[in-house]
């Protein structure tokens, strides 16, 4: 292998936390075709997130996967019956009901997205079970956005990178270590959800153009970099995401 090879970025994917297409930004998109069909034919990824609030049958899940060119990846939030109400325990029967309907995706599933409530800190004894039944029923990528300060530590860190989980970069981070991916080094995972208005807010034209370099940065291990936007209250998602990937073509 050449060191220009070695030295290559890894594959980004780009997207939004799900496929709407705000008024404002659809003379991006072609015309004909469903909202995940026009979307995925100007990103390669996006988040599904009302997996978090229900269970989508198996035949949606593959109905979606139909939608979407062959390069085209999903990642699927795990549902908040076992994030927020199980709290990670004894949720066998939950995340066995939830793969069975994901794993229709095929090929096209890219990665779990496991997003901790805030108050839900640190604990080995709960953390660890979970993890390791995670990684008995599902072998691909798995990306953590934790929202307590406790899973921010090298231990942690090295915890999750056993297991194969990587830590998500959020913004607005809680600490300077927040800001950085952690975990498993495979997968780097960036939620950007507006700032400083969580959700609200759209990004300037200087903090596009960060991320840009930073998804530009060599690997150092790192097999595929994700970005996706969730600043969606007033639809800037979309035009951020848009703006990103103009960014990453002019690089």
């Amino acid at each position: 292998m050449t060191a220009r090879k070695k030295n290559r970025p890894p594959p980004w994917r780009i997207g939004c936390a799900g496929w709407s297409i705000p008024r404002d930004s659809a003379a991006s998109f072609p015309e004909a075709g469903s909202h995940l069909h026009r979307y995925a034919q100007v990103f390669n990824a996006v988040e599904i997130n009302s997996s978090f609030y229900r269970n989508h049958k198996p035949a949606t899940y593959r109905r979606w996967a139909g939608e979407v060119p062959d390069a085209f990846r999903f990642s699927v939030k795990v549902p908040r019956t076992i994030t927020h109400q199980a709290r990670l325990a004894d949720s066998r029967a939950l995340l066995c009901d939830f793969l069975a309907g994901v794993e229709e995706l095929g090929p096209k599933l890219g990665c779990l997205l496991l997003q901790l409530p805030p108050s839900l800190a640190w604990d080995a004894g709960v953390a660890l079970p979970f993890l390791a039944l995670l990684r008995r029923l599902h072998e691909g990528p798995v990306a953590c956005e934790a929202r307590h300060v406790s899973w921010f530590n090298a231990e942690v860190g090295r915890e999750l990178a056993a297991h194969g989980v990587a830590r998500v970069a959020a913004d607005p981070a809680l600490s300077l270590r927040a800001r950085v991916p952690g975990g498993d080094r495979h997968l780097q995972y960036l939620r950007l959800h507006g700032s400083p208005r969580m959700y609200y807010d759209s990004y300037p034209d200087e903090v596009i153009d960060r991320v840009a370099r930073r998804l530009q940065q060599q690997g150092h291990g790192t097999a595929q970099r994700w970005c996706i936007f969730d600043n969606t209250a007033h639809g800037h998602f979309t035009r951020n995401a848009l703006d990103l990937l103009a960014r990453l073509r002019r690089l």
